[in-house]
């Protein structure tokens, strides 16, 4: 198994932490795992992505020019990365703030309400678990519980006490998407 995954969208969507959270939980689950970050100047309404590698074996390099998944989280990233799929890969994208959907036909291609979901739970800040969640049930490559000890190892000890809201909005992500069920036609 091998998954090349991209991640990208504004700073202070959880881009980066997304992305450190998923390698984490590649590691908890001895997988081999590269997590290279990308951002502007300005992290904080910038836009930012990080490549994730998860491997059951040692990865040449984290330097790639297509993914297995995109997670994309405004129109820049849609634009700039869906091309980059690999044909039969997917694409997960939040239709919040998206003008020009995506239009290729030879990948899986993934709404998720993930804003909507954020403003339901009222935790702004679990915008980016949700959209995880949706990324872990359409390609459950490490588990829940993994991705629960990885984020207790990337936030602070000060912030463990949200660690059930986290779990929670994973789990809202999940109930949004349908892995039987995509836009392509």
């Amino acid at each position: 198994m091998k998954q090349e995954i991209i991640i990208a969208g504004f700073g202070g969507q959880g881009v980066l932490s997304m992305g450190k959270i998923l390698a984490y939980a590649g590691l908890i689950a001895d997988l081999e795992v590269t997590w290279m970050p990308a951002y502007g100047p300005e992290q904080r309404g910038g836009t930012a992505n990080v490549t994730v590698i998860l491997s059951d074996n040692p990865i040449s390099s984290p330097v790639l020019d297509s993914f297995d998944t995109a997670v994309v989280l405004n129109q820049q990233s849609l634009d700039k990365f869906e091309s980059k799929v690999k044909p039969g890969g997917t694409l997960i994208y939040d239709p919040y703030g998206i003008h020009h959907l995506p239009t290729r036909t030879d990948i899986n291609i993934y709404p998720v309400d993930a804003m909507d979901a954020t403003i339901e739970l009222k935790s702004a800040k679990s915008y980016n678990m949700i959209i995880l969640g949706a990324l872990l049930k359409i390609n459950p490559i490490v588990t829940i519980d993994s991705v629960m000890a990885g984020l207790k190892k990337a936030l602070p000890e000060r912030h463990h006490h949200l660690l059930p809201v986290n779990r929670e909005a994973i789990t809202r992500g999940m109930e949004l998407v349908n892995p039987g069920e995509n836009t392509i036609e």
